[in-house]
């Protein structure tokens, strides 16, 4: 119960590694807020039954108004945020394409979701992080933007724009004592990854070879390193970005 007392928003929460994040959260005692902009009450309602605080909020994380009422929201319902996990992006809906064939209105999409998003979100609770000398933010971004990868490149360049913001982020928050940390996840089989039969047909067995341990990776396998970046144990890490793929990735 290493996040007894403390509170937790997890975007993007209502399926896959988002979560696996916020039932392991909640699991280490968290109390837990699934933001999404499906429906995530089912979820947050299993976790309830089995003792946990929950609550489900829809929030569009592209959305400063939906942003700014989740925040409001979780103070209203918890009193703090402590933990932020930026999950939320659009990832297992992309369209594999060379970089031609990208209208401007999908990079724009992509880059107000999976990079605007996340910078809403952290400009949202910041002001209470700073207040209470403490906080734990955790950007979920992509070993795509650490390799690089064909036909998707608004997502690898959003995902890279994450990676530096969490580094810039962990200098200009560190006075208030907030860290900024990034978990990077390889292909990761979430019920998005195996729904997208294209996407699995290309990336899967391409990343299991790179890997030091050559098996499929799953969201339970991201959620132990976030629950560490959220714990008290690292409290003295900042601005780091923490390859989580079975070893196909070394920085």
């Amino acid at each position: 119960m290493k996040l007894e007392g403390k509170a937790a928003i997890v975007t993007g929460a209502a399926t896959g590694i988002g979560l696996a994040i916020a039932q392991r959260l909640a699991h280490d005692g968290a109390a837990v807020v699934l933001a999404d902009v499906a429906d995530a009450e089912p979820r947050a309602a299993e976790l309830r039954a089995s003792g946990a605080r929950a609550v489900a909020l829809r929030t569009d994380v592209a959305d400063e108004a939906s942003v700014s009422d989740m925040v409001e929201r979780t103070m209203k319902e918890f009193g703090r945020i402590d933990i932020l996990v930026n999950n939320a992006a659009i990832a297992a809906t992309i369209q594999l394409r060379p970089f031609e064939d990208i209208t401007v209105a999908e990079w724009r999409r992509m880059q107000d979701v999976n990079a605007m998003g996340p910078f809403l979100c952290i400009r949202a609770v910041s002001p209470h992080m700073r207040a209470q000398k403490t906080g734990r933010i955790v950007n979920i971004t992509s070993g795509t933007a650490f390799k690089g990868a064909p036909f998707m490149l608004d997502y690898v360049a959003s995902k890279g724009a994450l990676m530096t913001m969490t580094r810039a982020l962990a200098k200009e928050l560190g006075p208030a004592f907030v860290t900024v940390n990034a978990v990077s996840p390889g292909y990761t089989l979430s019920e998005g990854n195996l729904a997208n039969e294209a996407f699995r047909e290309t990336y899967r067995e391409a990343a299991i070879a790179t890997r030091a341990l050559p098996r499929d990776g799953w969201p339970a396998d991201i959620v132990g390193a976030v629950a560490f970046l959220a714990s008290d144990d690292a409290s003295f890490i900042s601005g780091q970005i923490l390859a989580v793929d079975g070893g196909s990735v070394y920085h």
